[in-house]
This record gives C-alpha cells, structure tokens and sequence, in this order.
C-alpha cells in the first residue's frame, strides 16, 4: 500500500511556479487533492470490510423433500432452513418474511406428526434453521460478492484513484514536459531576478522623479516652451524627438530630465554588472521562445484533456450512481455444494459508497467548471499577443515593445498571479532603460582624468581622441573643451547631449560604426561649428539623418555599403543643404553615380570614389562639376579614361589608381584641361605611353608606377613644369638622355625596372632632391652623381653595384638616413666622405 504523500508528489511543482499558476489551476490542484483523498479513503473501507452478507432464499427443494428425509438430519424443511440460521435461536415474525415462506412454513407445520416430548413445558427455540455451516457462508459471500454485485460497486474506489491520478498529471504536464520545463524554469529565474534586481527599483523611480518634474513644470508654467528649429525647406509644424535619429526635419527640445539625488545616480558595480547581465538574458531568452507557441499549444491541449476527462467521467458515474445498492439476489452455480439456489445478499458499503460517489461527482462537476472558465479564458482573447501599452503610459519607457508567441503567454499567466511582475519585467525590455543603466555605468568608469590621459596629438598637430568599444558616449567627453578631433569607433549607442556646445573647438569628428543621435541644442552647435565629418557604415540607415544638415560642413566621407539597390535609401537628395561642402568621398561599391550628388556640383572642389573592385558604368554626372579641382577614382574596374572628365576644365588633379586601365590614347584630350597639373594613373596595366603626353603642358607630377611599360616616349621629358615622376615598379629597360631636359625635375623614382646604366645628362637636373633606382640591374654609378648637390634621397639597394663613387661627397645635403644602400657598399667610400655623411646625419639628429 503507498502512502498519500507518494501519491501528492505527482501533484507536487516547484514553489517558485506558484507564479505561473492562475487560481483556477490552483483550485484544480486542491480539488484533484481531495479527490485523491476521497479514493484512498474508499479504498481502504473496501479492503478492511467484509463486501458482502448472504443468506439462502426458500424455494421448492428439488434435491430435499419429506419423502427424502436422509437428506436433511433435521427435522425442517428447505424454507425453514432458509429463514433460520444454523445455531440459531432468535425469534422471527412472520411479518418480515415473504408470502410464500409464511405459507409453506404453515403447510409444512400441520404435516408434522405430533410427538411427545418430555421438554414439552419448556420453551422451544423458533426461527427458520438451515444445513449450513460457518464455512459454507463464507465461501457463498466470496461468489455472491464477484457474481451478483455490479462491477462500479466493487470498482469504483479504483476507478476513482485513476481518474484523478490522470487529472493530477493533466494539470501540471506543462511544468514537467522537457521542452516546455527548460523554457519555463529560465522565464521563472529571469523574473525572479528582474523583480529583485535593484535596477528594477532604481529605473521606476527615475521614471517617477521625472514624472513629477514633468508636473511640476506644468503646475508652474514654465516661461519658456520647447523650441522648434526651423529647418529651410522643411515643414514647420513637423517635431522629431531627440531619442531619434533626427531625419531632416524639425527638432523638438528634449523633455528636461530632473536632477536625481545622487544617492540614486551612483549604482554599486555588482549591480550593474547583474543588470547588464539581465538585459542580455532577456534579449537572448525573448529570441529564443518568441518564435515558438509549444508552451500555449501544450496548455491548451492539457485544459481539453482535463474537460474531456471530466466529461466522460460524469456521463458515465451518473448512470452507475443508481446501481449502487443494499440488496441484490444471487444465483451461484453451487446447488451441489450448498443444496441451494438462491440466496439473498446485502452489500455491506453500499449506502457509504453511495455518498461518496456522490461527494466524487459535486467535485468532478466543480472541477469541470473550473475547466470550461481556463477554456474560455484561453479562447476569449489572444493570448499569444502581449501589449506593454499600460506599462509605457505610467511610465517614461514607451520603447518597451509588444511581444508574442510563448513570451506572450508565459506574461499572461504571470498576470493572472500579479501584474507587477510584468511591470517590472517590462524594464528589461527598454532599451531606454537599458541606455539609461549603460549611461550610468560608462559615466562612473569614464572620468574627465581618465579620458583627458587618452588625448594626443595627431599628425596635423590636433588634439585627439580616440574611443573604441564603449558602451556609449561617456558625459566627460563635452568637458574637454579644447578638443579638436573626436574618433568614436564600434560604439553602438552615441548621444550628442546639448553639452556638446561647450566643446567650442571641435572640428572633425569620425562615426565608425557608431550610430549617433542629437538633441536639438546640440545639433546646432554641430550644425554651425562642426567642419569635417567621417561616417563608417555596414548598413546605409546607420547614416545619421542629421549628417545632410551641417550647413557649416567643409568635408564628408561616407564609407559603407552604397550599392544600386540601397541608393533610393540614402538621403542625398537631402545634399542641397550642405552648402558650404568642399570635399566629398564614397569609399563604397557603387555602379554609377548617385544623380542626386549632382545638387553639389555648384560648390564641390574634391571627389574621391574609392569602389572597392565594383565596376562604376555611369558618370556622365561629373560633367556638371564645374568647379571640381580634385578627382579620384580608385578600384572602379575603368577600361578607360571617361571622357566626362575633359569636361572638368577647373580639374587641378586627377587619379585614376587600381583600375584596369590598359591603353590611355585618350590623354590628348587633357590639353583642353589647362590647370591639370598631377595626374596619377598608377596601379593599372598600361603598356605604353603615347606621344600626346606632351600636349599637357601643365603637368607637374605623374604618376605611372604599377603598370606595364617597357619604354618610355621622349614626349614625356618635354613638360617644362614636372619636377615629380614615378615609373617604379615597371619593365623599363633603358632611360632615355631626352631625361636631362626636365630642368625642374626634383622627384625621380624608378625602383623595381631594368636599368643596366643611367644616361649622362640626368645629372643635368640639378634639382633632383630625391632619386629612387633600387631593385634595378645598375653596375656602376657615373662619378657625375656628385653634380646633384641637393640630392636628400638616394636609394641604390638591390643592384649590382661593387663600390659607391667618391664624389657622393658633394652630395652636402645627403644624410645617411636618406641614403639607402647596403653596409659593404657605404664602407667602400671614403673615410671623410663617410664621416661627412655621418657627422651631417648626428648632428641634424642633436637638432631635432
């Protein structure tokens, strides 16, 4: 036999889900309970009771009559031995037995021979006497007990056991089945730790603090109402929050936050980490239920069970209720064992049984109804949709977004036990809130000291500082008023507060993957002080709207994903309002300029188009740059030179790098371009250089390293005005003497050729600060080297060279440091050419 506390533990949960368990569960649980005990009690009556009492019924005697008295020893008849028990002397009245025993008893009286008996006088024993014996009536009960008493009468106490047993399991499946348990555990923990977590406390009351701010300024009227920021161009009634990124049109001053005592602005780092954790928790366990209804679809499958069960259970214990009773008549087939038929039988716990069952189906009736609410509560509404809207309007985290699937549900039933549980859950779903907690952890680890030791000095001599990885912008930042370059690097929330304005000497300021937002007082400032701006993207909505609107902008880079399909989504139609932009580079993977780029073409002077190897097919664009003095075109798959830019009559500089440039005939037309001064067309695979080449008077710098010439056009040593020529890294076998005619030559590079020798008249160029012949096939250096005495630069390494020529001496300005050549050459000059070179070299070092 188990006990009843081995039986409860099929009901037993965990405490801690006490929350996910509304109260018609809870009375399902305690209902199920007493069903249980109701059962075990039956049972227990059934097993310690006697189950039957039965007794012969009189009948005409087939096998005993007067004819045959052997088979009676006494003298009675079947119906008196069916009314008198054996050893039996109680009196019995005739009025409590049947018609037909009364009858016979009488018949059967007046037969009888009168005898004398010597105990006449005393009195006689009455009753009905039979021949059975003690044994005989016992194995009778056991046979009437299985043959004439029905089934639910014997049964029921079982049936009741299973029923509820099924019933317990019904209830709570959904906390032990393993897919729906994982998943439920993890929500119970996460808001447990959510409900106790002192960022929970901390958040609302903030939430109120500003509330009651918010209040107070009204109940005061504050003198000065937000200010709208009229934008030309753009509708005046619009207003854009500052939570958002600002998208081109009007600006609404933030709501002013309130002071907060700063007992409640300092959080203990545990905490902080803890509660980092928690919105990270809350993040991964929302992804993980909310694409998936398992957990709702099991509960509703286990509230039809229930009903169905509870169904079939009183439709069928109603039609036995009738039949549990008293007495029933037994007809064993025993007559050859007993010498009777019938015997009459009293069911010992009938009228027990009978209220018990009655008991059993009130509260299966009252389990059923508690079945049909869950029902129509689970129908009555959508419960895999879950709407925080309550929750934003009593407080400031209107961010906190609706959720569905399980999530949904599990909050559902949480609300059934309280609502402030999802309350305060629904503060790890902002991401307000968790910016706030992110605010506060980054401003107490991030102080004015610690962040004005990061600040350097870059290579224009500007004060710098460069953040990577942040949580967000630390308020210190502003503080640094002398700040002049401001790098943000994989910071994935950036706010530009109005304290932004005190950095008056901010002018550059990078956005690598850092999306940014701006309150409007600070989007002035930025509009009218902030000069040079550099966006790295992945995405093009990770542009800041507010970008198209620094009026004051000199130079902007936009570097990200800029492809065809994405063009319709960027804002440069939105350009026309930067007026005063100079500079613009788009280091992307577009297939043809953007139309809208043409807006600037009044006042742009620079563009740079780095495109990463994709083929750039449309430029006709270019021609309406006018006043473009500097273009670049970089890894943009160009066969050729497009003729839109002969059109750039103002174009200073152009450079067409890594591109797939073979022939360049075209160049005859830069002689219309009359201000063409450096033109680079380096990394490409040009063969030759054309005679035309003479035609660009103008030219002063050329770049043509990285292709493929083997020879090289005396056109090109008739510009008067080059003084810088780089044909590094190409297959030019011999220079031509037509070199010396560059008289202003200053620059030569020619590393990585095949140069065997060098021609007398380059040492004609006089000029020549810098000569660059490594990696080539010289064997000998003309002792007319030393002609070029402002010669600062000399590379030799890699040749074939057996000694340097003594008159490198006359080479005053040559340092060593600027003389790159192998240690066993440099010793083959002499000893005081040496020592000038060196005492130079140690001696510029002292100075500097």
């Amino acid at each position: 036999m188990f006990t009843l506390t081995e039986v409860a533990s099929l009901n037993d949960i965990q405490p801690t889900y006490r929350i996910l368990k509304p109260w018609w569960d809870v009375f399902m649980d305690y209902l199920g309970l007493v069903m249980l005990m109701l059962a075990i009690f039956a049972m227990t009556m059934q097993i310690t009771k006697d189950q039957v009492a039965c007794l012969p019924c009189l009948e005409d005697p087939e096998g005993a009559s007067a004819d045959k008295p052997d088979s009676f020893p006494q003298r009675t008849t079947p119906a008196a031995a069916a009314v008198a028990p054996t050893m039996t002397s109680t009196p019995v009245d005739s009025k409590d037995l049947p018609d037909e025993v009364v009858h016979e008893l009488h018949v059967a009286h007046q037969q009888m021979p009168v005898v004398e008996n010597k105990y006449a006088n005393q009195p006689q024993p009455t009753g009905v006497r039979t021949n059975l014996d003690y044994q005989q009536y016992i194995f009778v009960n056991q046979i009437c007990y299985h043959v004439a008493l029905p089934w639910y009468s014997k049964y029921f106490p079982y049936l009741t056991l299973i029923h509820t047993l099924v019933l317990m399991v019904s209830s709570n499946f959904w906390f032990k089945y393993p897919k729906t348990s994982s998943k439920i555990e993890h929500f119970v923990s996460i808001l447990g730790r959510c409900f106790e977590s002192p960022w929970t406390t901390k958040a609302l009351s903030e939430t109120a603090c500003e509330d009651s701010e918010e209040n107070k300024q009204r109940l005061t009227g504050a003198s000065v109402a937000p200010r709208q920021v009229s934008l030309e161009g753009k509708d005046e009634g619009a207003n854009v929050n500052s939570s958002t990124p600002m998208l081109g049109v009007k600006f609404s001053a933030d709501k002013p936050i309130s002071e907060v005592p700063s007992s409640m602005t300092i959080l203990d780092k545990k905490d902080g980490e803890q509660a980092k954790a928690l919105f990270e928790k809350v993040r991964k366990f929302r992804a993980h239920v909310e694409d998936s209804d398992f957990i709702y679809k099991l509960y509703v499958a286990q509230t039809i069970v229930k009903t169905v069960k509870f169904i079939l259970i009183l439709s069928y214990t109603s039609t036995f209720l009738a039949k549990i009773n008293f007495k029933h008549d037994c007809e064993p087939d025993i007559k050859q064992l007993t010498g009777y038929r019938k015997f009459f039988c009293t069911h010992n716990m009938a009228f027990m049984l009978n209220k018990l069952l009655i008991s059993y189906m009130a509260l299966i009736l009252l389990y059923g109804m508690a079945c049909l609410y869950a029902l129509f509560w689970v129908f009555r509404r959508p419960l895999k949709e879950y709407s925080f809207e309550k929750v934003r309007e009593e407080s400031s985290f209107s961010d906190i977004p609706d959720v569905k699937n399980d999530f949904a549900f599990l909050l559902h039933m949480v609300d059934q036990y309280d609502q402030l549980y999802s309350k305060r859950f629904g503060v790890f779903l902002s991401e307000v809130s968790e910016n706030k907690l992110r605010e506060i952890s980054l401003n107490h680890e991030w102080t004015f000291e610690k962040l004005r030791q990061l600040v350097t000095r870059n290579a224009s001599d500007q004060q710098e500082l460069h953040l990577f990885m942040l949580s967000g912008l630390p308020n210190a930042v502003f503080d640094l008023t002398d700040l002049e370059v401001l790098k943000l690097e994989l910071i994935p929330e950036v706010r530009f507060s109005a304290k932004v304005s005190q950095m008056t000497s901010l002018q550059e300021l990078h956005l690598c993957h850092s999306p940014a937002k701006v309150e409007q007082t600070g989007f002035a400032f930025l509009r009218d002080h902030l000069r040079c701006l550099h966006v790295k993207f992945t995405d093009v909505a990770e542009i800041p709207a507010w970008v198209y609107l620094l009026r004051s902008l000199r130079e902007l880079n936009l570097i990200g994903n800029l492809s065809s399909e994405n063009n319709k989504m960027i804002g440069l139609e939105s350009m026309r309002d930067l007026r005063h932009l100079k500079t613009l580079c788009l280091k992307s993977n577009l297939t043809k300029m953007p139309t809208n780029i043409t807006e600037l073409a009044p006042h742009l002077i620079k563009l740079v188009v780095h495109n990463d190897g994709t083929k750039l097919l449309v430029l006709n664009s270019l021609k309406k740059m006018i006043n473009l003095i500097e273009l670049e075109f970089h890894s943009c798959e160009l066969e050729r030179i497009p003729h839109a830019i002969f059109s750039l009559t103002n174009l200073q500089e152009l450079d067409l790098k890594s591109n797939n440039i073979r022939t360049i005939e075209e160049i005859i037309s830069f002689q219309h371009l009359k201000r063409l001064t450096c033109l680079k067309l380096w990394h490409n695979k040009i063969i030759t250089i054309p005679s035309s080449i003479g035609q660009i008077k103008s030219l002063e710098s050329l770049h043509l390293s990285h292709n493929k010439l083997e020879s090289l056009p005396a056109a090109l040593f008739t510009l008067p005005k080059l003084w810088h020529l780089d044909l590094s890294h190409n297959s030019i076998a011999v220079l031509p003497p037509d070199v010396g005619l560059l008289h202003s030559l200053q620059h030569l590079t020619m590393n990585v050729n095949k140069l065997e020798a060098l021609p007398m008249p380059l040492f004609r160029c006089t000029k020549l600060k810098v000569l660059h012949l490594g990696n080539n096939a010289l064997s000998v250096l003309p002792e007319a080297l030393g002609q070029l005495v402002q010669l600062t630069q000399l590379d030799l390494r890699g040749n074939c060279l057996d000694r340097l020529p003594a008159h490198l001496g006359n080479c005053r300005l040559l340092r060593k440091n600027g003389l790159v050549v192998e240690d066993h050459l440099f010793d083959t000059l002499p000893v005081e050419v040496k020592d000038s070179i060196s005492q130079e070299t140690m001696s510029f070092m002292s100075g500097l």
